[in-house]
């Protein structure tokens, strides 16, 4: 049994910074992949950035700029920083483990206000 467990969210307003956290628990593959992922208000669920366990990061277009993944064992964080109110999301955190096991979060609200 794995568990994804988030934490980090919350409001704050146009411009600050927030720390996710995400803990792994289980049977974790020493082969997987972990990632962020944010789904705003009517949109769909979108990447915001990933991380193997030796530290190699992909992030999607524009999310580098202010936005910085890192990993810990099996523990993820992502850095956010100069919020913005279009960053509003819930954010996910997933775990891809062969053969195509995937894993996912509860959900951490984020609110950036203007």
């Amino acid at each position: 049994q794995v568990e994804l467990v988030e934490s980090g969210g919350g409001l704050v307003q146009s411009g600050e910074s927030l720390k996710l956290s995400c803990a792994a628990s289980g049977s974790i593959d020493t082969i997987n992949l972990m990632a962020w992922y944010r789904q705003a208000p009517g949109k769909k669920r979108a990447l915001v950035a990933q991380i193997a366990p030796a530290g190699v990061t992909h992030y999607a277009d524009s999310m580098q700029d202010r936005f910085t993944i890192s990993r810990d064992g099996n523990t993820i964080y992502l850095q956010m920083n100069n919020l913005k109110p279009e960053d509003t999301a819930v954010y996910y955190c997933h775990l891809l483990m062969p053969p195509s096991q995937n894993y996912w979060g509860q959900g951490t609200q984020v609110t950036v206000s203007s």
